[in-house]
Order: C-alpha cells, then sequence, then structure tokens
C-alpha cells in the first residue's frame, strides 16, 4: 500500500499546486475533490496528473442523496471520475432531508429510515451507470456525529448491507479511520468487507474536538486512533491499493504545505506503515 494525498490535507493548493507537491514530495498518487477540478478545468487537470504520472486514488465527492433530485448530479461526477482515470467516486450520502450542514434547522424530517431508503433508491440508478464507465461508487460510513447533516450511514456494516445486493464492481466501502475506530464491530466488518474496500483513508481523531466538529480530524499521531491494527485488518481483508491521507482541520490548512507535506510522509512511514 502506498501514500496518496487527499487533496483536503492542503487545502491551500489548488489542484496544479497540489500535483506539483506530490511530484517534488514523491507522492505518487492523488485523491481530488471536484470543486477544485471544476475551478482547475476537468481537461487540464486530466492533463496535469496524466503529465505528472500520478494516479488518482479517489474523487471525492458524490452523494447527498437524501434531499432533492441528485441524480444527475451524481452522473456527472462518475463521468468525471471516469475522465479522471480515478478507481471510484467517494459517496457521501447525505443527512436527513431539511438539514443543511452548518446552517440552522428549518423544516426539517426526521424520518431516518426514510431518508437510508432514499439513498438505497439511488443506488439502484447510479451503480449500473457507474459500473458501465468503469467506477465504483465507494460508499463512506461516516462518525455519528454527522448522521443529521452528512451521512445517514454511521457504520462500515450499514455501508456494506447497501452495497451487497450489487457487483463488486460497482459498489464498494470506504474505511476511514476518523469515522470507524469507535466502532465495536469494525474488524469483523473490515474482514466481512474483503475485496469492496475501494479506500482506505487515514487521520487521527482529536480530543477534545473543536467547536466545529467537521475540522477534528487530526494528522496522525496527534489523536487517540490506535493505527496499527486498523491497517493490518484492511490489509488482511486484500486491500492493497493507495492510503489516503485526508484531514479537516483549520491549523493543518493554515500551516505552510509543504511542512504538511514532510510531516505527513513522516507519520505515514512511522506510524502507518510499520504499525
Amino acid at each position: 500500500m502506498s501514500l496518496s494525498l487527499n487533496q483536503w490535507t492542503t487545502r491551500r493548493w489548488t489542484v496544479a499546486e497540489a500535483v506539483d507537491g506530490c511530484v517534488r514530495h514523491g507522492v505518487e498518487a492523488i485523491g481530488l475533490w471536484r470543486q477544485e477540478v471544476e475551478a482547475q478545468g476537468l481537461d487540464e487537470t486530466v492533463a496535469l496528473v496524466r503529465d505528472a504520472g500520478l494516479r488518482v486514488s479517489s474523487l471525492c465527492r458524490g452523494g447527498f442523496l437524501t434531499s432533492g433530485d441528485a441524480l444527475d448530479d451524481n452522473r456527472r461526477a462518475i463521468d468525471e471520475a471516469a475522465a479522471l482515470g480515478a478507481p471510484c467516486l467517494v459517496m457521501v450520502v447525505g443527512g436527513l432531508p431539511g438539514v443543511v450542514p452548518g446552517e440552522p434547522l428549518g423544516e426539517v424530517s426526521k424520518d431516518l429510515a426514510g431518508a437510508r431508503e432514499r439513498v438505497a433508491s439511488a443506488l439502484e440508478v447510479l451503480a449500473p451507470y457507474a459500473g458501465e464507465r468503469g467506477v465504483r461508487l465507494a460508499l463512506e460510513p461516516l462518525h455519528p456525529v454527522y448522521c443529521a447533516d452528512r451521512a445517514v450511514l454511521s457504520t462500515l456494516g450499514q455501508a456494506l448491507d447497501l452495497a451487497e445486493p450489487y457487483p463488486v464492481e460497482q459498489v464498494g466501502v470506504v474505511v476511514d479511520t476518523f469515522h470507524v475506530w469507535w466502532d465495536p464491530q469494525v474488524f469483523e466488518q473490515i474482514a466481512r468487507a474483503g475485496e469492496r474496500i475501494t479506500s482506505y483513508q487515514v487521520c487521527d481523531y482529536l480530543h477534545p474536538l473543536p467547536a466545529d466538529v467537521l475540522l477534528g480530524r487530526g494528522m496522525m499521531g496527534d489523536g487517540v486512533i490506535d493505527f496499527g491494527p486498523l491497517t493490518e485488518a484492511v490489509a488482511k481483508a486484500g486491500y492493497a491499493g493507495d492510503i489516503e491521507v485526508e484531514i479537516f482541520n483549520a491549523d493543518i490548512w493554515a500551516a505552510d504545505p509543504d511542512e504538511v507535506m514532510a510531516t505527513m510522509k513522516d507519520r505515514f512511514t512511522h506510524l502507518i506503515l510499520t504499525s
């Protein structure tokens, strides 16, 4: 398994700067974000990545399937992933209908089971579309603190239940240490996932969390996660792809991205590869 820079870790960098940073720091893969690809231009991003000799480990993100009609936007996201040569489109499936991240509550549906049913219904349409284009939908369970506004899938087991009706080439799952470390069934579910593990993302879980819990991700070694058992379980399940470092953290975003890259590589070597 090799290191990949998830673009959000060095959020100050444009796509072009992140690609250049990967080359300069000897990182061979990059996880891209749609809004940054749009700002750079899809065709230009494809050329930048190709000319740099990088792999695209994922495109983030599709999803938000629980409110409104998101099918067309997700089809576009799948097409973008295919153009970039990304093996998967990360799916953050959405929270309760009417709950908008970062905004006060208005009219909200509290039908959690119904929201999950809407995700399942959308997959019936999107999974075949993705499979025809050589892209896997990677369902990402998020920590339960994000259930209301970002993801009604909170455990790896829930994500696998939704994935299993589909061929493995169409739907897989993301194992993100920040989101799954707490789950008492995580090792059982990683083993169950097997070849459905489409992406392995790492960062640490900070304590105490900041006021904005979205920014509670830390550099590996700065929080409470024991990475060794998780990484070993993912490897034993058969995953041999890139490991993305994905960090949402105001202090890291404000730091010199080259220093962040150097720290990331050092922590990856000592806490992930040798754990």
